[in-house]
């Protein structure tokens, strides 16, 4: 189910031209035109989902059965020192293709062009806090 305004419909589609890596009914996967390292790839399902937000879990799991094996790939093409996989939801989380995807990202290196300046919060919480976290989010299932 492509949605029409979409760029990666339209590259699933071929309307719109990539370097495609993997595909089958379900699955599409392609290079990212950054390449933030060599194989840098995105992997899309077919059936158009804003985010993991919306996504039904047969779509989720037809998309993330196929992870590891493109990952494979990646990996004995390029012998990467390790891999991040990252999704992006909504603009403030970076997200600019509002078509779930997830990025591979082989890592080569400290200064191969991808970092996290994630900042540590772990004095912020104590145990109890955390607790209190946990069960916030588990009644909200």
């Amino acid at each position: 189910m492509a949605h029409e305004d979409c760029i990666f419909c339209k590259i699933i589609d071929g309307e719109l031209p990539s370097a495609k890596v993997y595909e089958d009914e379900a699955v599409y996967a392609f290079l990212d035109i950054s390449q933030v390292t060599k194989g840098h790839t995105l992997v899309i399902p077919k059936t158009h989902t804003k985010n993991i937000y919306e996504t039904p879990p047969e779509v989720a799991s037809k998309l993330f059965e196929r992870i590891p094996t493109i990952a494979n790939a990646i990996k004995k093409a390029y012998q990467p020192a390790g891999m991040n996989l990252l999704n992006n939801n909504e603009k403030l989380a970076d997200q600019s293709v509002f078509h779930l995807h997830i990025h591979l990202l082989p890592r080569y290196g400290e200064d191969d062009g991808f970092s996290f300046n994630w900042q540590v919060h772990t004095d912020d919480y104590s145990q109890d806090d955390l607790q209190q976290i946990a069960k916030e989010i588990n009644e909200a299932f």
